[in-house]
């Protein structure tokens, strides 16, 4: 009896296959190459996950939590634009609406944690939300826009660690057409497009604030970042251990049990979690990163992570020379623009997160898909 086709994905190039295993495939299998065949076999003879299973459903319920980090950054990224169109804003702290939100945009980036950087966030945003003068304001936006930047360092990390990197099938009509799934690149491309959810969420509340003729017209949308920053303080220490950080405490057993529930379908034993366990302990034996806080060779000690490097950077440089920043100035621009209608800029800025957030949500869905396929890839840069 011919072996069954199996559907995963390498971990190197992140394209999905189908192979056949144990000897040379037929006529009709379609065979693409592989550059980790111990990913590969680990995948085919591993238990298959199921979105809808007990198992599943707690970690997206986990991961949930974590995307809670990208809607602050949301809600963090477009509140001073809505506050800067707001007169009520403008008159209490005298600020030129030529020139508002100058300077209080700056963020600074390093990894302390999920939880410092929410409460950080927290912080801040009390100081701006009670802010009587622009000292204060630029103050409490320094040291929110800090915790922005540690928490979505730390979340997303956690994200793709505890995204499980099977490909899954779902059913899409009674033909038994299949949908096939890209665990960890889709759950991390909704992270990121769950700093559109804060967007929304905050230039919607301003649409309705920028109606009150007081200054809780522009305090409630800034008091209003501690939500997001609170529920993930909170769930920072209900969610489970990094399995890489337990290793590296020697806390091994914690470390299987978590990779078998979430992503060997409760089977310590199941060949992804076998494999994901080795190589882990490799890394952490070897290198021994985890106890050297300032060693970055990781990033150019082979040629593979400095193409990685390399990639990384360009991803940071592109993303903020993309017009990122303008988004603080952004009703603003609108009234340059002739749009003198408070409300009119408000909604407009609503109207732009909106149409932004549908990108995101296509981008994320071709996440996996299109880096199957260079010509798609290059298309959507020049859509970009």
């Amino acid at each position: 009896m011919s072996a069954p086709e199996i559907e995963g994905q390498d971990v190197t190039n992140e394209k999905t296959f189908i192979a056949e295993v144990g000897h040379a495939p037929s006529q009709d299998a379609k065979v693409l190459e592989v550059l980790n065949a111990d990913f590969a076999l680990a995948l085919s003879t591993g238990p298959q996950l199921s979105p809808y299973s007990w198992r599943s459903l707690q970690l997206f319920a986990i991961l949930s939590a974590s995307f809670m980090g990208s809607l602050s950054n949301g809600f963090d990224g477009q509140v001073m634009s809505a506050v800067n169109g707001m007169e009520q804003y403008l008159t209490y702290f005298g600020i030129s609406g030529l020139d508002a939100g100058g300077g209080v945009g700056t963020k600074t980036a390093i990894i302390f944690g999920i939880a410092l950087g929410s409460l950080i966030i927290i912080v801040g945003a009390i100081v701006i939300t009670l802010a009587k003068n622009t000292n204060y304001l630029l103050g409490g936006r320094f040291v929110l826009g800090f915790g922005v930047a540690i928490s979505t360092t730390a979340a997303p990390a956690y994200v793709v660690e505890m995204s499980p990197p099977q490909v899954s099938q779902l059913p899409l009509d009674f033909n038994r057409s299949l949908l096939c799934l890209e665990w960890r690149g889709r759950l991390t491309g909704l992270f990121n497009t769950f700093y559109y959810a804060g967007s929304i969420l905050c230039t919607g509340i301003t649409i309705a604030t920028g109606r009150i003729d007081r200054t809780v017209s522009f305090r409630a949308p800034l008091a209003i970042q501690v939500v997001p920053a609170g529920i993930l303080l909170i769930f920072a220490f209900l969610l489970p251990e990094s399995p890489r950080w337990l290793i590296s405490v020697g806390r091994n057993d914690e470390a299987r049990r978590i990779l078998a529930k979430y992503h060997g379908d409760g089977n310590e034993n199941a060949p992804l979690v076998q494999l994901e366990w080795k190589e882990f302990k490799e890394a952490i034996k070897l290198d021994a990163s985890d106890k050297r806080w300032w060693d970055y060779s990781e990033l150019f000690n082979s040629s593979n992570a400095r193409y990685r490097t390399f990639m990384m950077l360009l991803m940071g440089l592109f993303g903020q020379w993309s017009g990122n920043g303008l988004g603080y100035f952004l009703t603003i621009l609108f009234q340059n623009a002739g749009v003198n209608s408070q409300e009119r800029r408000l909604v407009l800025n609503f109207a732009n997160t909106l149409i932004s957030a549908g990108g995101a949500l296509i981008g994320a869905s071709l996440t996996d898909k299109a880096m199957e396929d260079w010509d798609t890839m290059h298309v959507i840069g020049y859509l970009g």
